[in-house]
């Protein structure tokens, strides 16, 4: 076998490893084993992995609402994220971030947020950082089609470019802002001008085939590692809705079908052409995402002692619990 194909073949298991796990995600919903209702789910994103498979160790990122995939590509814990997702103590944010605010700087994740855009500013910040300590990190930050619109990118992306920052603006266009395609919300669709407008290194990549993905990737991520930030589209489809309970009614039948017709995972494996092999990684991906399932639903949820704690800064009291703050004034008036 080519070293070539064992690259694509380690891409495909990535991706069938991300694919699965937003299955398990789908059911820990339906046992009732979700922190909260409001999970995004990445099926057929799963070719950003052609732009993770580009990042080092000591390089940054931050995510956005359906960023589950991009930190189980950067090398995430399955169990940890799903008991994250399920409120449980043993989650990397030992229960209190959820699905939409996972974090794990010792990885490189420097957090997901639950407000559009709200995670761009923080990689010039980490672009900063890592271009005065003469470090050759890279810092990207993943967002959706809907943070476009968002003023903060296009300030973040004219700092970058002006001070030369090693950093990487990665759009993963899935068609849809919430209920609202992109041609309904976007006077300009092409993503990429506008970022040259700005002076970064600008590119566009069909998400539905992840070696696209990589081959657009290299030269951005050799920019940005070289002092020229850059800005990189993958163009997918969402298969589900927004979140877990959209049925997405805005879309039509015909128009989920052919989108999903656009589906990485199918076309990697047409693509390498090896079922024996595939097959076994899908049999791997199953009975590994069982297993951190089941881990997920059987750990113990966070003690109540732990609410306050990684809130208040080192030092500061914990506050008092309310019963006990009324049972000294109800002393005090008696």
């Amino acid at each position: 076998m080519s070293r070539a194909n064992d690259a694509h073949i380690a891409r495909y298991r990535t991706m069938r490893r991300i694919r699965t796990f937003e299955e398990r995600v789908g059911e820990l919903f339906l046992k009732g084993e979700s922190a909260g209702s409001m999970l995004h789910l990445s099926i057929g994103e799963e070719a950003v992995v052609g732009l993770t498979d580009h990042m080092r160790d000591g390089d940054t990122f931050t995510t956005h609402h359906r960023g589950h995939g991009i930190f189980l590509a950067r090398g995430a814990d399955p169990a940890r994220m799903l008991a994250e997702i399920g409120g449980r103590g043993s989650g990397y944010c030992r229960g209190k971030g959820g699905s939409m605010h996972i974090a794990d700087r010792g990885l490189g994740h420097l957090g997901a947020n639950a407000i559009v855009g709200g995670g761009i500013p923080h990689v010039v910040g980490a672009g900063i950082s890592a271009r005065n300590a003469g470090s050759d990190a890279v810092s990207v930050a993943f967002f959706g089609d809907g943070a476009m619109s968002q003023g903060i990118l296009y300030e973040a992306k004219n700092m970058a470019a002006l001070w030369k920052l090693p950093v990487v603006f990665c759009c993963i266009n899935n068609q849809y802002g919430m209920g609202t395609r992109v041609d309904r919300s976007a006077g300009h669709r092409d993503f990429p001008a506008r970022a040259t407008a700005f002076g970064l290194n600008g590119a566009r990549a069909d998400g539905a085939e992840v070696e696209e993905v990589f081959e657009a990737a290299q030269d951005v991520m050799d920019g940005a590692r070289n002092g020229r930030a850059g800005f990189l589209e993958i163009d997918a489809y969402r298969f589900h809705g927004h979140a877990r309970m959209d049925k997405s009614p805005y879309r039509s039948p015909e128009e989920e079908e052919e989108g999903r017709q656009r589906d990485p995972l199918a076309r990697a494996r047409n693509r390498i052409g090896d079922d024996i092999t595939l097959d076994r990684i899908d049999d791997e991906a199953e009975a590994e995402m069982d297993k951190a399932m089941e881990d997920a639903i059987a750990a113990a949820p966070p003690d109540h002692a732990s609410m306050f704690e990684d809130v208040y800064a080192e030092g500061t009291p914990p506050p008092r619990p309310q019963r006990e703050r009324l049972m000294d004034i109800l002393g005090e008036s008696a």
